[in-house]
């Protein structure tokens, strides 16, 4: 890229930046409660998304849980491999059952309840917004009410407006995007639930002998 594409594009940089600046000053004070919440849902959201991929939780194939439940070795590897092995040389049938719950207590409900918070930010962003609508229009009525027509008048009216149709926009600019991430990342939720409930069956399973720690 030679010197002039590159003034170029840092020039157009430049102007986009000073345009969203502007726009984001005309939308008033509303607007730093919708970048809060965004960046709240944002933060939450990829947290949640970070435990179900990396973490125990991630499903995985029938093969590797008959692996956990076969190997002795995976004693070592801690977290839920070694949670199935434990259970599946338990020798009561019954605290199974407890092993796993208390599992999900720790490792899900947390997740569930920063989804939970996710879902209100996905809730909020839009009446932040409309409530930065309401201050715009009552902005706009009182310099009708209180304006002679003049310039000044027109340009307070119109800084009204803005500021109206602005915070709309961006409650809904964060809303609309939330929605999709909060419902995916609710499935992979449900997705990791599913499979520590065919963990603990697998477990159960193997308990009854060893022809039947095969999985359907």
């Amino acid at each position: 890229m030679d010197a002039t594409a590159q003034a170029g594009l840092s020039s157009a940089s430049s102007e986009l930046l000073q345009r969203t600046l502007e726009i984001w000053q005309a939308g008033g004070p509303s607007m730093y409660a919708i970048a809060g919440v965004a960046i709240l849902m944002c933060g939450v959201g990829v947290n949640v998304l970070l435990a179900l991929t990396f973490g125990d939780m991630r499903p995985r194939r029938a093969s590797t849980i008959r692996e956990w439940i076969e190997s002795p070795e995976s004693i070592e590897d801690g977290g839920l491999p070694a949670l199935a092995r434990t259970a599946a040389t338990s020798a009561d049938a019954a605290a199974i059952e407890p092993l796993f719950d208390e599992y999900a207590s720790r490792r899900l409900e947390p997740l569930e309840s920063q989804l939970r918070v996710m879902k209100v930010c996905v809730s909020a962003a839009p009446l932040l917004g409309l409530f930065g609508t309401v201050t715009g229009m009552l902005a706009t009525f009182d310099a009708l009410a209180s304006g002679t027509g003049g310039e000044q008048t027109m340009g307070a009216i119109a800084k009204g407006i803005a500021e109206a149709l602005i915070t709309t926009e961006a409650g809904l600019a964060v809303a609309l995007p939330g929605v999709f991430f909060h419902y995916f990342m609710s499935q992979r939720l449900e997705a990791s639930t599913d499979f520590l409930a065919n963990v603990q069956s697998a477990a159960t399973e193997a308990l009854k002998g060893p022809t039947q720690t095969e999985l359907a």
